[in-house]
């Protein structure tokens, strides 16, 4: 009879307990899953936040990942990527591998950091852009303050060269740098048909026609940045590291326990 009774009682606890566990378990899910999924969102998120870098390569259609964040983005050597900046702004370039790049960085010349909005250190988007059609025709004019005591056709002498077998990509609205004949000139895509983005292969018009674009016409890229030095690379270096970075990334100190310094002796 003892037996028979702690039996049924084993018996009758038995669910609850099950319940009991059963219910733990769910609350133990319920809390860990947003955490958990907000985690895997987050380093989605921050698989393709970048931090600009000076350009090896003085290329306006180039970027550079390093191998590492090309696979982890699944993007091949020669993928048109579209790059988001500051303002609402984005350019499309051609993204290419260099061994040297750290993991964090995409490394980008002036041009593109001007259409950007952004300056060096600042942070960007990167995805890839799978649908940029072949360009049928494209508008671009020069800049007034750049073409003074230019003579010669300026599509023969700048333009052509610049885009013939390159297939690079374009934006209406983007400014980009041509240096040839010992004297650079900007020029801005006015118009791209079809869409605000496209290839110029070797099929695609070029139309150069118009009056220059003025230079008060274009939005100011505010004041003097670090790109705009010549030389003292280990100064200036020193001065981010040790000033700017704990201003603008202060979560980078706290994330790795470490007191920013106070300060820099010149």
């Amino acid at each position: 009879v003892g037996e028979r009774a702690a039996n049924a009682r084993a018996t009758a606890d038995g669910p609850k307990e099950r319940a009991e566990e059963g219910s733990e378990s769910r609350k133990s899910r319920m809390a860990d899953g947003p955490v958990a999924s907000a985690e895997t969102a987050g380093k989605k998120r921050a698989a393709n936040r970048l931090v600009c870098d000076e350009a090896t390569n003085d290329d306006n259609s180039v970027i550079s990942l390093s191998p590492a964040k090309m696979e982890e983005l699944q993007l091949f050597r020669g993928d048109t990527v579209v790059i988001k900046g500051k303002r609402g702004k984005e350019t499309i370039c051609i993204v290419l591998a260099e061994d040297d790049c750290e993991d964090h960085q995409v490394r980008m010349n002036k041009v593109v950091r001007k259409n950007l909005r952004v300056r060096l250190g600042d942070v960007v988007t990167v995805n890839a852009c799978q649908d940029v059609e072949y360009g049928k025709r494209i508008h671009v004019l020069p800049l007034d303050d750049t073409i003074e005591g230019v003579t010669g056709n300026l599509f023969d002498v700048y333009l052509k060269p610049y885009f013939l077998e390159a297939y690079r990509p374009v934006k209406k609205g983007d400014l980009f740098l041509v240096r040839q004949a010992m004297h650079p000139v900007e020029f801005k895509v006015v118009e791209t048909d079809p869409g605000d983005c496209c290839i110029v292969a070797p099929e695609t018009v070029i139309f150069c026609e118009g009056e220059p674009v003025k230079r008060s016409d274009e939005e100011a890229l505010d004041t003097v940045g670090y790109d705009d030095i010549g030389g003292c690379r280990k100064q200036m270096a020193q001065i981010r590291e040790m000033i700017e970075l704990p201003l603008r990334h202060p979560q980078l100190f706290k994330t790795l326990g470490v007191k920013p310094p106070k300060g820099v002796l010149l």
